[in-house]
Order: C-alpha cells, then sequence, then structure tokens
C-alpha cells in the first residue's frame, strides 16, 4: 500500500474546506458534499468552525485513490491560525495550493507558497472558483508569475468562465512545454530535434513537480467540481510517494494535540521511521528539552477511508493518533528526532491580558489556558502571580474572539481582554560577563556560576555553550543552570523576551554531598538544584546588564495597491504611522506601494485606508523583521518573576518560596 500525506493549503475564503469536501465526495468517501455556509462539513468539526464558517483546527481524513491512501490534511486559512499551519508542513508529503479565480493571488497565498518552495514541498495549485461572477483565468495566471515569483505549468484552459457551466479543458500547451524545457536539457534537445512526445513531456512534468521544481497550474471548481477529476490525477500521477522504513528505529513528530470529553490527551503524530504498536514504551522530546520522558502507548489509531480506526500498530509513513503520552507537546519527537523543529513562520506580534468575568474563578481560567496552550503552545500564556494576571500572545482580533468563544464554550468560563499590545524581544548589545562563587561574598547559594552573554545574529535564537568541564560536577546541575538561562531570558533587561544571543558558562562549583556524623544527608551544607536554579538569574541578569540590551518592535512589511490620484494623500499618512514605502510603482490608473510599518501601526493603517481610497485600496502585510525601537519612550513589560535586576528584591522573593515549602 502506498501513501501520501496531502495538505490542502490557501488563504481564507479561497475554497479549501469546500475543495476538500469535493475531493472526498469524489474518491466515495462522503454521500454528499457538505457546506462552509450550513456547517456540515467533514473537516471542520468544531462547533466554533461551523458557526464562523471558517477552519481553525488541522483537521486528518484519508481517502483512497488507485494504490494510494490519502491523508488529507485540512489547514487554517486565516492568518490569525498560521501557527496550525506551521506545525502540519513538517509532516506533508505534497501540498495543494488553492487560489481562488475570483480575488486571485492574496497575502496568504504569498506567504504560503514561499515557505512551501523553501521547504521544497512538492505543490499543485488549483485555481477555485471559475463558475463564480468575475472569475478569470489568464489574468490569474499573470497575476500568479508576476506576484507568486516560482515556475507555474498550466495543465489546460478553463471554459465558461462566471456560469454554472464552467469547465476545465485539460491538456499541455506551449506554455507548459516553455516551462518544462527551461529546467529539463533533455526535453529541450528533444524538442529541438523536431518534437516532443506525449509521454515524454508528463514524465518530465512529474519529474520536476516531486522535486519542487515547478508547479502545475489546474482550474476548477469545488462547487460543481469542475477540473476536480483533473486535480485528483494529478495528486495520484504527480506527487511523491511516502518514503520510510518500517523496519528502522522509530522516529515521528508530533503536530497536533486534542482532548477528549473526558480530558483525555490525544497525540496526532507523523511517523518517519518505525512501526509504533500499542503498549510500547516511548520516549518523546523535542530535542533541546531534554525532558527524558517516556510514555506507554494506551491506544492508537490510524486514518482510512475518511475515518480514523484502532489498531495494534501502524508503520512509518503512517499519521496515527496516540494515547498515553501523558506529558507530550506539540513538536515533540517520538523515538529518534527526524529533524530538528524549525518555525516557518514568525511568533506571534500581539499580546493581551485576559480579564475573568463575573463568577469566573481564576484559577479554572489558567487550568483552561494552559489547556488551550497545550493544543497551540503559540498562545503563549504568561501568568503574573503578583498581579494575579494572566496574558496570552495572539496573531490577531479574530483569534482573540476564538479564544473566548472557546472559554465560554468548552469551560464554560466568560472573559474579556484588555487592549492588544505590541509584543517586542530584546537582543543583547555586546558581550557581558558575571560569577558568583560559592561561599565567596554576598552569595547566599551553595553554588559557583559563571555566566558570559554574547550578541548573535538576528535569526540565531538562543544558543547555550560550556567553557568548564562536564565532569567538574554532577550533571544534573549543569541542567538546572542551562534550563534557568533559557527560563529567565523570557524577561529581560526591559521584562521583553531576549533573543539572538549565546550564554556561555565559564565557572562553576558546588559543595559535595555531606552531613554531620551519623546523620543524614544536611541540604544547608551540600549544594542542590535549588542553589543553581536560585543563583543562575541573579548571575545571567547582572551579564546581560553588562552587555547592554535593546529593545526590538516586530516590523511588517506591506503592498498596497490604490487608485494613482489618491498616493498624494497615502504618502503624509504613512509617515506619520512611521511607515517607510521603498518602492512605487503605477499601473495605469493604480499605484502599487511596498515598504514598512510597524506592527503596532498595521491595524490604525487598515482603518484609515477605506477613507483616504474611496474605499479602493488594497493592503498586505505580513511580518517581516524586528528593528530597535528608536522613536518614543522605550516600551517596558511588566515583569512576572521575582525580579533578579533587584538582588535584594529577589532574595526576599525566594526566601519567602522556600519558607512556603519550595525547594
Amino acid at each position: 500500500m502506498h501513501l501520501l500525506n496531502l495538505g490542502i493549503l490557501a488563504h481564507v475564503d479561497a475554497g479549501k474546506t469546500s475543495l476538500t469536501e469535493r475531493l472526498l465526495h469524489t474518491a466515495g468517501v462522503i454521500d454528499e458534499v457538505g457546506s462552509v455556509d450550513a456547517g456540515s462539513t467533514a473537516t471542520d468539526t468544531l462547533a466554533l468552525e461551523r458557526q464562523r464558517g471558517i477552519t481553525i483546527k488541522s483537521a486528518v481524513v484519508s481517502f483512497p485513490l488507485d494504490g494510494v491512501t490519502v491523508n488529507l490534511i485540512d489547514t487554517p486559512g486565516h492568518p490569525d491560525f498560521i501557527a496550525e499551519v506551521e506545525r502540519v508542513l513538517g509532516v506533508l508529503d505534497g501540498a495543494v495550493l488553492v487560489v481562488s479565480a475570483v480575488e486571485g493571488v492574496q497575502a496568504q497565498t504569498r506567504v504560503l507558497m514561499r515557505t512551501l518552495r523553501r521547504l521544497r514541498i512538492p505543490t499543485l495549485v488549483f485555481v477555485n472558483k471559475i463558475d463564480r461572477r468575475g472569475a478569470r483565468d489568464a489574468a490569474v495566471l499573470r497575476q500568479m508569475d508576476r506576484r507568486l515569483g516560482v515556475p507555474l505549468v498550466p495543465t489546460g484552459t478553463a471554459a465558461g468562465l462566471g456560469t454554472r457551466a464552467a469547465r476545465f479543458l485539460p491538456g499541455l500547451g506551449p506554455a507548459a512545454l516553455e516551462a518544462l524545457v527551461d529546467r529539463d536539457d533533455g526535453l529541450l534537445a528533444a524538442y529541438l530535434d523536431g518534437g516532443v512526445p506525449a509521454g515524454r513531456l508528463h514524465r518530465s512534468l512529474a519529474a520536476q513537480t516531486r522535486s519542487g521544481s515547478v508547479h502545475p497550474v489546474y482550474f476548477g471548481s469545488a462547487i460543481t467540481g469542475a477540473g476536480v477529476p483533473e486535480l485528483i490525477a494529478g495528486i495520484e500521477r504527480l506527487l511523491p510517494r511516502v518514503a520510510g522504513d518500517p523496519h528502522g528505529p522509530l522516529s515521528g513528530t508530533v503536530f497536533k494535540i486534542e482532548r477528549g470529553p473526558a480530558g483525555e490527551k490525544a497525540a496526532y503524530a507523523r511517523l518517519f521511521s518505525g512501526t509504533l504498536r500499542v503498549r510500547d514504551r516511548v520516549a518523546f522530546g523535542d530535542g533541546r528539552r531534554d525532558t527524558g520522558e517516556k510514555g506507554r502507548v494506551t491506544a492508537l489509531s490510524v486514518f482510512g477511508h475518511g475515518t480514523d480506526t484502532t489498531a495494534d500498530s501502524a508503520g512509518a509513513g503512517r499519521i496515527v493518533k496516540v494515547w498515553g503520552l501523558g506529558a507530550v507537546r506539540i513538536g515533540d519527537a517520538l523515538g529518534i528526532p527526524p529533524r530538528p523543529y524549525e518555525h516557518h513562520f514568525a511568533p506571534p506580534t500581539l499580546e493581551t491580558v485576559v480579564v475573568p468575568g463575573p463568577g469566573t474563578d481564576r484559577r479554572s481560567l489558567h487550568l483552561a489556558l494552559t489547556q488551550l496552550a497545550e493544543q497551540d503552545p503559540l498562545i503563549g500564556v504568561r501568568h503574573d502571580e503578583l498581579r494575579g494576571e494572566t496574558s496570552v500572545s495572539l496573531y490577531g482580533e479574530v483569534q482573540k474572539e476564538v479564544v473566548q468563544a472557546t472559554l465560554a464554550d468548552e469551560y464554560g468560563l466568560a472573559v474579556t481582554f484588555r487592549e492588544t499590545t505590541t509584543l517586542c524581544i530584546e537582543r543583547p548589545v555586546g558581550s557581558g560577563h558575571a560569577v558568583e562563587f560559592n561561599k565567596k561574598g554576598d552569595n547566599p547559594f551553595l553554588a559557583t556560576v559563571g555566566l558570559r552573554v554574547d550578541a548573535a545574529p538576528p535569526g540565531a535564537g538562543v544558543a547555550f555553550r560550556r567553557e568548564v568541564e562536564l565532569g567538574s560536577m554532577p550533571y544534573a546541575f549543569f541542567k538546572a543552570v542551562e534550563d534557568t538561562v533559557r527560563e529567565t531570558l523570557g524577561q529581560g533587561l526591559h521584562g521583553w523576551q531576549v533573543t539572538d544571543c549565546t550564554v556561555t558558562m565559564t565557572h562553576s562549583g558546588y559543595s559535595p554531598r555531606q552531613s554531620h556524623a551519623h546523620q543524614r544527608f544536611d541540604k544547608s551544607m551540600s549544594s542542590t538544584g535549588y542553589d543553581f536554579r536560585g543563583l543562575t538569574p541573579l548571575v545571567l541578569t547582572e551579564a546581560l546588564r553588562r552587555a547592554g540590551t535593546l529593545v526590538h518592535e516586530p516590523v511588517h512589511r506591506f503592498r498596497l495597491e490604490a487608485p494613482a490620484d489618491t498616493l498624494g494623500t497615502l504618502l503624509p499618512v504613512l509617515a506619520r504611522l512611521g511607515a517607510v514605502p521603498e518602492s512605487t510603482a503605477t499601473h495605469a490608473a493604480v499605484c502599487v506601494l511596498e515598504g514598512t510599518v510597524p506592527a503596532a501601526r498595521v491595524h490604525a493603517l487598515e482603518q484609515r485606508l477605506p477613507g483616504l481610497t474611496r474605499g479602493e485600496g488594497e493592503l498586505e502585510t505580513a511580518f517581516g523583521h524586528y528593528a530597535p525601537v528608536t522613536r518614543g519612550t522605550v516600551p517596558e513589560r511588566p515583569r512576572t518573576d521575582h525580579n533578579p535586576l533587584n538582588r535584594k528584591e529577589y532574595l526576599l522573593g525566594f526566601v519567602r518560596r522556600v519558607g512556603e515549602g519550595g525547594s
């Protein structure tokens, strides 16, 4: 049996979920095509998804083709839920990118195609809605060529555009030949020798598609079914089959977590190698988070013919649903990590405080938010014990509304939110070093810790190094230092997360296990993990202080289309919002501006745009980079820890926690 793990991706409202329904119906998995508007689709199973008519959580459903079982993963299209898409990308063998024949290339379309290209995921393009009024074929092709900037191979043309009778006429024409010969010298030679047999052309198309070099384009309608049989044929003939050794060591990736009605946790994972069996003890973790966690698989299911069914085992290539791994998280590897987990999209750049409504218990709210973060780690729950507040990080206002509705519907908790604020980061400016020695000075901890902080290039993240011998003290103490370093970097000198730096441990030391004569082990005489966890924030914060940090705010790239005669009105407003136009082009009566704008000003720009452009302006924005804050007051974020910036306050807080039973 051959397998293909296929993702369906698109900008919101391009018809992605409707196409999933049509594929399942054409394959004979469902008897009737569900409707997004009616809330009757197979993959939008959440009540909130049915109410809103949008996909919020990725869903897996399977259908058979001739000799191939396709595990189809329907992903959200709204940019607020890009984290769901990110987690799916790492488990795909191929993808279908859906583009609307009416709206054409949209902001999310470009983000998705760039990422698919970077990951070299073989991708077909389906231009949907050819039956809708205003549908275009050649114009959308030209727009995709211009705005996506990728090699496209038209596999046919559309006829009867804008009517219910619209249909797809398959055939590889001159445009397809031209795109393929550019990357196939053998095909070019055959063409120059007098002609290319149809079989040779199709073989070249398959080879170049599987390598991610070109992207076949189909036209059709998910509503009427036009073009869908040809798309299915393309999925079967052009996309690669799963590779993996079922007899090799176990290696898989968890990309989704959900909880059942009784609170039981189920993990969705792609297996790249080996075989997973019920009752197996499985190691899991994210590679960096060296937890040594293991869990016993209590139940297992695999996907086939539209649903998941229980199984005793599953081999390489499968997508499985696993029960029994209580502490597993999204991004964790099962067995041997298949590859380092990487973020394909920018992290959230917004944050808001969740305010409990009348009768809402704060502890219950914190537990509920923690469970939501378990299913979506980028929600980033942040609890401030000192102020009794909990905040969450977000991609946008729609996501905030979904969190609010989910808390109400699934947990019975009423909440509101404070005004959304922008999430900044801190980057070290230079190098800084600090050290505190065991039993010297005013160090109250039985530990020696020396740390140096060095600035690293943007995008480098955080690296931890050691210049001391690993055998110089118990490994658990080194682990306590590293874990505490990463935790402490969550709040820099201005309260923001510190990134793009290397932290090096330069000094280490401890008091060996001791006791008074004929007495038990004495903590007051011997070092414990508590000493290293307590001292590390003080040393690291002092090293950061000496290195210096600079607050950076998120900056978005924008593309703005507007009537050319409104340019004179637009430019002063853009300047006041801190936007920097980098290029201006005029096409007939339309001007196109591209540049950057602070993320904090995007919402204001969106609100002003209709009035400035007579309602004709179109704005696309996407995260670009972080830039130093150079204007106004440097933004500060309230601390939620015991403030190692203030030694006296920190030590008092630490003593208080120990007195309350912490260690």
